[in-house]
């Protein structure tokens, strides 16, 4: 009969001959960690108008070959999200399957829910799940009625003989002030930091290393360029915060705020790596580490964001597929409604060619004086060339409808001002001309004011067009639900749709609307 001598057994009698302690033969593993975040369904590339080095970024095919070449060329490898894989047309039509199944085709380990993907409503999501294959965490929101958990908090990846052990939360502002209340009827959340050390302390003796995904830190702005500018990049604290209180976790990769690291930061307290990647799609985060797997011992060797340079990189098969398959179910949203003269980009804290535009839409459509949008409302950029229905689907994913809204001259002067103050970025406007002060008090920031090249008499009656749920006072838009509501038509998407079919030669409207002097 035959005996089967275990691996550990085996390491000790040779040990033993050898005079050596089993401790001295242990191997150290080079473990690569590869993570995104926040990619929200971005399919195709983007014109990368802010690095004179690139010309396209991103898009998901692009990312998912970058991925399979990187992994080919490392010892043992592993692919992480920290959440956010909804959002768009293609992934609204098919309730989130979509989005499962590319990153199944890209080949996750592990991924952590992002407030997106309640998008359609926790039962949709609960459904949808299943599809996925790799784990989908979340160790924090539960169920309000018997504290069960909504997801499964963690999970145990193995492979070449390394267990590396992941936790997946999400942010108590990512979880209440992210997502409509509707969409998470019946769940609640408890403190991450406190959750994940519980985790960690469960599993902690059971692996070689501890990765905590979060999705957290502040909102992100919805500005593409957002590497390059650093007014509107919202950091990494909360991530920061954790990694100091937290003991046994090794890297922390984030997600929610878009922030980025080009390189991983380092927790001067307790060591713990950080990692974030900008979002989108664009990067690819890598990090290399030595693993001790008998002393669990971790080191970081590597670090670095690798930039998915959408013209150097073959088209992926699969993910194509699966895309193109999609599409093919809803044949109108290849339409092409329009051409543009250039890329309507957007910016978070200023003015924005693409919220001009956007703007002079909702303008006409409303014959209205006025017409406003919230930066935070325009959730892509429009590439130069030809603009399918899916783009504007993706551009402005709500369901929000064209209002009219009357307002005396002194309440528009009051809605520029609280514009100013930043809340959800700045808003952008059709129909007015204005100089303001950044630098000033809040409330004393709009210097001067004409709409339509007059300027504005503070009980003039004005019409102003913007989306309904500003107009209910949503979003700290107070001032409209102190004017009167005179219209609510159709649908924003279907408005700019229409809008965009009528006119086909699309010429981006250029910048000066709104000025800050004290950038001049």
């Amino acid at each position: 009969m035959n005996k089967v001598i275990h691996r550990p057994i085996l390491a000790t009698l040779v040990a033993t001959l050898l005079g050596t302690s089993s401790n001295a033969i242990a191997e150290v593993h080079q473990v690569t960690l590869l993570h995104t975040n926040d990619i929200e369904s971005v399919y195709e590339p983007v014109d990368a108008f802010w690095n004179p080095d690139i010309t396209r970024i991103g898009g998901i095919p692009y990312l998912a070959t970058l991925i399979k070449e990187t992994r080919a060329k490392e010892e043992t490898s592993f692919l992480l999200d920290a959440g956010d894989i909804f959002t768009g047309s293609l992934a609204k039509k098919s309730k989130g399957k979509l989005s499962f199944d590319l990153y199944s085709a890209m080949g996750y380990d592990v991924i952590t829910l992002g407030n997106h993907e309640f998008e359609y409503g926790w039962e949709t999501l609960k459904q949808t799940m299943p599809r996925a294959a790799y784990p989908v965490l979340n160790a924090n929101i539960k169920f309000e009625q018997n504290d069960a958990p909504f997801a499964q908090p963690y999970t145990i990846l193995e492979q070449d003989g390394v267990r590396v052990g992941v936790i997946g939360v999400m942010g108590i502002d990512a979880f209440y002030n992210t997502m409509w209340k509707g969409n998470r009827k019946g769940l609640t959340i408890d403190d991450p930091i406190a959750v994940t050390q519980y985790w960690v302390d469960k599993i902690r003796d059971d692996v070689d290393m501890i990765v905590v995904l979060t999705h957290q830190n502040k909102t992100a702005p919805m500005q593409t360029d957002k590497e390059a500018d650093p007014e509107v990049q919202r950091g990494f604290d909360e991530d920061y915060d954790m990694a100091g209180k937290l003991t046994g976790v090794d890297v922390i990769f984030g997600g929610h705020s878009d922030h980025g690291l080009w390189k991983p930061v380092v927790h001067p307290k307790t060591g713990t790596v950080i990692g974030l990647t900008f979002g989108q799609g664009k990067y690819l985060g890598y990090t290399k580490f030595a693993v001790d797997t008998d002393k669990h011992s971790v080191k970081l060797l590597e670090g670095k964001l690798i930039p998915v340079e959408s013209d150097k990189l073959k088209r992926d098969e699969k993910t194509s597929q699966l895309i193109e398959t999609a599409r093919s179910k809803h044949p109108e949203l290849t339409q092409t409604l329009a051409t543009l003269d250039k890329t309507a980009y957007r910016s978070y804290y200023r003015e924005s060619n693409v919220g001009n535009l956007v703007a002079d839409i909702m303008r006409t459509a409303a014959n209205a004086d006025i017409s406003m949008i919230s930066s935070g409302s325009i959730r892509v950029d429009l590439n130069k060339g030809p603009v399918t229905m899916e783009n504007i689907m993706d551009l402005f994913p709500f369901t929000d409808k064209l209002s009219l809204v009357e307002l005396t001259g002194k309440q528009v002067k009051e809605l520029l001002e609280y514009s100013y103050t930043l809340p959800y970025g700045l808003a952008q406007f059709s129909g007015i001309e204005a100089q303001y002060d950044s630098q000033k008090p809040e409330g004393n920031r709009l210097l001067t004011l004409k709409v339509n090249g007059s300027a504005v008499e503070n009980d003039q009656v004005y019409k102003v067009a913007t989306y309904s749920y500003a107009a209910s006072g949503g979003d700290g838009y107070k001032v409209f639900s102190e004017g009167e509501i005179l219209s609510e038509t159709g649908s924003i998407t279907q408005v700019l749709i229409e809008q965009l079919k009528a006119q086909r030669n699309i010429q981006v409207p250029a910048l000066g609307r709104q000025i800050d002097v004290s950038k001049q």
